[in-house]
């Protein structure tokens, strides 16, 4: 009496790739990965307004960086704040007045007679508690001495604020990206580090948030991961673009005889 054993196996199949795709999958992930690359080159922009000049040299540097997070701990708030993101809000006349009035000692006589006047016509239009926004109340001395001490840089509420709001956005937007780069056709050793890379590059870019609040060397680190996330991000929708509309199926035809 003999035994038949049964075995069960996964039936071999091919993965999809970008030439199996209808066209509506085609237009769908152009769309998206157009519109992924446009808001990531429009990210970049705000990002290099927003640390463009912090340490008051024009371009953006190594050291808006370190400043943004460590901060500038020979100035003060206020002082970053003009030379960088309200830099565009107040002219350069203006703003030296006010540096040279931090530097001088903020005084509350020079307070009324000169710098009164300027943030009266540039700022407290926002920096008011009538704004209702939750900004620093620059209308009166009082409120502009709170800002007129040392500056440590982004706080570490801030920081965790903005940092788990990346790693949620960022890290859709990669899964996005990533679906789609899936159907690519490449060697599955650089296929699996480009899907990679833009998850660990965020991670060690937040991570680097912190660590340039502690010591402003990390800066560089900041500066590198996000290099590698755009440079991943830029390889992951220029290959999938191209083999999207001009990838296509090679039929491979073997011919044999029995005899």
């Amino acid at each position: 009496m003999s035994q038949k054993h049964h075995t069960e196996g996964c039936q071999v199949t091919w993965p999809r790739r970008f030439y199996d795709c209808t066209l509506n999958e085609k237009l769908l992930y152009s769309s998206f990965l157009l519109l992924a690359g446009l808001a990531y080159l429009m990210a970049l922009a705000y990002l290099y307004t927003s640390y463009n000049g912090i340490d008051g040299k024009p371009g953006l540097s190594v050291e808006d960086v370190a400043e943004n997070y460590y901060g500038n701990r020979s100035g003060t708030r206020l002082e970053s704040a003009l030379r960088g993101p309200m830099s565009g809000y107040i002219d350069t006349e203006h703003r030296n007045h006010v540096i040279e009035w931090l530097k001088s000692g903020t005084s509350e006589a020079d307070y009324e007679r000169i710098i009164k006047p300027i943030f009266a016509e540039r700022c407290v239009m926002c920096h008011s508690a009538a704004s209702g926004l939750k900004i620093p109340d620059l209308s009166s001395y009082e409120g502009i001495k709170q800002v007129a001490n040392v500056d440590t840089g982004v706080s570490l509420h801030s920081l965790m604020k903005v940092s788990h709001i990346h790693l949620f956005g960022i890290a859709l937007v990669a899964l996005g990206i990533g679906l789609v780069f899936r159907f690519a056709l490449l060697p599955d050793w650089f296929q699996c580090t480009l899907t990679l890379l833009p998850f660990i590059a965020i991670f060690v870019d937040i991570a680097a948030w912190f660590l340039t609040k502690w010591d402003p060397i990390y800066a560089y680190t900041v500066i590198i991961a996000g290099g590698l996330l755009g440079l991943s991000w830029a390889l992951q929708i220029l290959i999938s673009l191209y083999q999207i509309w001009f990838l296509r199926c090679r039929m491979t035809i073997e011919s044999g005889g029995t005899g």
